[in-house]
């Protein structure tokens, strides 16, 4: 087609180039120079194709991918050989939902030009929305390679697949040495940094990463699954909504914002999101995955179970789906179910996060058929998987606690009764995991006037910042910090834990505080909110320690994969909390499982007198409180208080010796 009219060479190419500049800072601007272009030049030819090419990445961008398609396919049929014209017919046909045309859009991409980066890493993003694990992995690792300047980049990611943590770090540390802006070297060593725990040094990483290279958006989801990692939910928020206006129907954009939704409680934005996901990519295993958990939180059981047998189905060897339904402590695998997950654990090797899934979640299927031995073998072998990934030393962990203990004595309190903030809002519930925190949780936020959050992170991030932690500096300065603080900054410190929590509220006068972890800092609680309430959940080491060993835990608690370190961990914690008797009379209020279990009814008369409150005849009838749960006990709390669970250990008794020699003398005195 001739063009309408003509313009010299030199100014359409300037306009043109105006266009493609303002496509990521005004996608809007962009269309609509692109349409003044093609107003006045719609010929064949290479300034009104890229116009075109403008009109087509601006639709997608704003929204419309099916607008984008209708300029870029024409395009890619007339230049067929171009990458980057099959790169963003990927992209549209993925953001229109149509994955398998998208996948092979991508692949043409890479097969045309192997060296074209973003190629890979999308075509990463539509093998894993399609289910594909090895074949996205693969188009990961080839990412990398075709993105780092240094090889040595490219072994790390192999040693990183074979599980080989400490030999990647190495490797990739080396090249940030020699080469400190290399962002490809330093997002991978923000991903190790998340894959231990470390999820401060990650942000920081990655912080510097984005400095380097704004568009890099690789860097920039990780960036976001730090940040919501360390509960900067909104921080996080801002940094997927940056993805989804480059790509606004990135499936992976979207489950992350869906994840980072449901960790500030807000479900039903999150189950929209999934379902317009799944609309999409029915056959995405691992959305479906998510689906379910979020489904569990807000009490639809039975629909989370079908979306959890949905995941397996298209991908049997997802092991975090098995371990989900187990987790659901009331859920019963078939004979069929268990014969699949025989099928998908191996001798040796394998995924470690599968296996290890797999391997709980068949501890607990065996558990059920009175299978206790075997059951055992399972557990032990997923915990054994965990504990090789983890850095937990039970001989730091007893120093810590002695550290506490001397920093926060008795005099420290009597010379700074006047200090901190004055609120009353907060109650925090601490001890160890699986003693019955969601319970009394779930008690007193069938309350009117009590809210529930969940576990909070924020204390102990106020401990890690007042330690001024760092790679560099690894030799904490916490808590003999707090010695020096002045009236004025425990009061800020305790403001600024109110205000940092807000975002989980929703407007009543008191929420609570379940991260059980916060029992190692009740001193710096006391001293920064020397009004809220502090409950410790208690039960029987026995019981508490084996619950624990058989739990999966998300992250965190790595204390928890090794029958001795459990038992070591148990100590401290009692004589961590003896000292806070000691130098806090009356402060902390214990409550112990096995003692709620026998008389409910004076247990949570006793608790709500603590606290303050009237009471309330729901918060006998807490298992009728539909509010979202998302810790392992969300069912069981649906559920009237039950006795079978008080003597489980029991069955596994001849197993756990190495537990009882680390528990030792607290056999002996339990309750106290």
């Amino acid at each position: 087609m001739a063009a309408a009219t003509r313009q010299p060479t030199g100014d359409l190419r300037t306009a043109v180039k105006h266009a493609i500049d303002l496509l990521q800072r005004d996608p809007t601007l962009a269309k609509q120079q692109a349409e003044e272009i093609l107003a006045v030049h719609s010929g064949i030819d290479a300034d009104a194709d890229a116009a075109r090419q403008v009109m087509g990445i601006a639709s997608r961008l704003l929204g419309n991918p099916a607008q984008g398609l209708e300029f870029i396919e024409p395009l890619v049929s007339r230049h067929h050989d171009s990458a980057d014209l099959l790169y963003e017919f990927g992209l549209c046909l993925g953001a229109a939902g149509r994955g398998d045309e998208a996948i092979t859009a991508l692949e043409k991409a890479v097969a045309t030009e192997p060296g074209h980066a973003k190629a890979w890493r999308s075509l990463g993003d539509q093998l894993t929305v399609a289910g594909k694990e090895t074949r996205a992995r693969q188009a990961y690792e080839k990412h990398v390679e075709v993105s780092a300047r240094h090889p040595e980049l490219i072994t790390a990611a192999g040693c990183l697949h074979a599980g080989e943590i400490a030999k990647a770090e190495k490797l990739i540390r080396d090249v940030v040495k020699k080469d400190p802006v290399d962002v490809v070297a330093i997002r991978m060593l923000a991903d190790i940094g998340l894959q231990v725990g470390q999820a401060a040094d990650a942000e920081n990483l990655l912080k510097r990463a984005l400095e380097l290279a704004p568009d890099y958006h690789h860097a920039r989801h990780t960036y976001a699954m730090a940040l919501s990692r360390r509960g900067k939910l909104e921080e996080a928020l801002v940094e997927v909504d940056k993805l989804l206006a480059a790509e606004p129907n990135n499936p992976n954009y979207l489950v992350l914002k869906g994840t980072v939704l449901v960790r500030k409680g807000d479900h039903r934005p999150a189950l929209e999101i999934y379902e317009r996901v799944l609309a999409h990519y029915p056959h995405q295993a691992r959305a479906h995955m998510s689906y379910g958990h979020t489904l569990k939180a807000v009490g639809r059981v039975d629909d989370s179970i079908r979306a959890y047998r949905r995941c397996l189905e298209l991908s049997p060897d997802v092991g975090e789906a098995c371990w989900s339904l187990a987790n659901l402590k009331t859920f019963r695998f078939s004979d069929e179910d268990i014969r699949n997950m025989r099928d998908q654990v191996v001798p040796e090797g394998g995924d470690a996060e599968d296996q290890a899934h797999l391997a709980f979640a068949l501890g607990k299927a065996l558990e059920d058929r009175g299978q206790f031995d075997e059951s055992f073998r399972f557990y032990e072998k997923g915990n054994r998987i965990r504990k090789g990934k983890t850095r937990y030393s039970a001989k730091i962990n007893v120093f810590n606690t002695a550290r506490q203990i001397k920093t926060f004595d008795a005099g420290f309190f009597e010379s700074r009764s006047d200090r901190g903030c004055q609120a009353s809002d907060p109650i925090f519930v601490v001890g160890l995991p699986r003693a019955g925190s969601t319970l009394i949780e779930q008690i007193l936020a069938s309350h009117s006037l009590v809210e529930g959050t969940d576990e909070l992170p924020d204390i102990i991030g106020l401990s890690r910042k007042l330690g001024r932690k760092s790679r560099k500096n690894p030799a904490s300065h916490y808590p003999e910090i707090v010695k020096d603080l002045s009236r004025e900054r425990a009061a800020e410190l305790g403001e600024s834990y109110m205000a940092n929590t807000r975002v989980h509220r929703r407007g009543a006068p008191f929420f609570i505080d379940k991260m059980p972890n916060n029992f190692q800092h009740i001193g710096l609680i006391h001293f920064i909110l020397p009004r809220a309430k502090i409950i410790d959940a208690r039960r029987h080491p026995m019981a508490g320690c084996f619950s624990c060993y058989k739990q999966l835990f998300a992250r965190g608690q790595t204390f928890t994969y090794d029958l001795s370190d459990l038992g070591h961990y148990y100590r401290d914690y009692l004589r961590l909390m003896d000292h806070w008797d000691e130098v806090l009379p009356g402060r902390v209020l214990r409550v112990q499982y096995e003692e709620m279990v026998a008389d409910s009814e004076a247990q949570i008369r006793r608790l709500l007198d603590y606290c303050g409150l009237e009471f309330e005849q729901q918060c006998l009838r807490f298992y009728e409180n539909e509010r979202a749960v998302r810790t392992p006990s969300s069912e069981q709390v649906r559920q009237p208080i039950y006795r079978e669970g008080l003597e489980q250990w029991r069955h596994f008794d001849k197993h756990l010796e190495p537990l009882k020699q680390a528990l030792g003398p607290v056999l002996q005195r339990y309750p106290t």
